[in-house]
């Protein structure tokens, strides 16, 4: 199974916050494990939400807000995509993370499994799943050329 695994980090100011050369080395160090494991699909770290938009829709309407994002509590600093056979075996990896307690925040790895074409039962049609296999071929021709 697929995971999003989000980072998530509250409770400073996040324009003041800049990882540590050992930090930095640490989180290398992690994310060369999950690679040996054949567990990392994808990851990055995400910039300020001071350099960010939210395109929100609500009744029909549309609208932009730009970052900061101020009122959230937490916020999603990076991310990875982690292929695991379990939930748990998502947890035991998560669990070894490594953090920083110096920076003076509370960070939190959320965890949750991506939907696969057989979560949707009889609503994904046959039509429906080689329209988005076309699209996937599509997007994976556009960046490896």
């Amino acid at each position: 199974m697929r995971v999003v695994v989000m980072i998530q980090g509250s409770g400073a100011d996040e324009d003041k916050i800049a990882p540590t050369q050992e930090m930095l080395a640490q989180m290398g160090e992690y994310n060369e494990q999950l690679v040996q494991a054949g567990i990392m699909l994808d990851g990055q770290g995400l910039q300020p939400t001071s350099r960010g938009a939210r395109v929100v829709f609500r009744g029909g309407e549309t609208s932009v807000v730009d970052g900061p994002f101020t009122e959230s509590k937490e916020i999603v600093a990076g991310y990875w995509i982690w292929q695991v056979s379990s939930l748990e075996e998502a947890v035991e990896w998560a669990r070894k993370c490594p953090s920083d307690p110096s920076a003076g925040l509370e960070e939190v790895l959320e965890i949750r499994p991506i939907f696969e074409a057989e979560d949707f039962g009889a609503e994904y049609t046959p039509e429906q799943r080689e329209k988005d296999e076309r699209l996937a071929e599509q997007i994976r021709a556009q960046h490896d050329a």
